[in-house]
């Protein structure tokens, strides 16, 4: 079984669907989603946080390969990166607030801790 979920889409669908998500994560502080999307996305914001502590050109260009905003990279690496400076991972927190409305799908906030 691979070590990541599907979530019903095609693996470049699946990617399109991250790298958005993440960029709206990093752009706004928080993001509300389903858990299971929730649960997929935290650990690609992990990534992105720990290469903004890093600093350099190469680590700047990667982040940019994968934000879809050129904006959200500049402030990943000016203000996100170094409020987590001296902090060993653990920049995201997942916290369920219950059951959708329409599908009853559980959902959760995905937060920049």
């Amino acid at each position: 079984m691979s070590g990541y979920r599907k979530l019903g889409k095609r693996s470049d669908q699946r990617r399109a669907m991250l790298r958005a998500m993440v960029t709206y994560l990093l752009e706004n502080g928080q993001l509300k989603t389903t858990y299971a999307r929730a649960k997929e996305v935290a650990p690609v914001a992990e990534k992105m946080v720990t290469l903004a502590k890093h600093n350099s050109l190469a680590t700047y260009r990667q982040a940019l390969s994968f934000l879809t905003k050129e904006d959200v990279a500049k402030k990943l690496f000016d203000e996100i990166g170094p409020k987590y400076a001296d902090r060993n991972g653990g920049y995201t927190r997942v916290v369920k607030i219950g059951p959708r409305r329409g599908d009853a799908a559980e959902m959760a906030i995905v937060q920049l801790v």
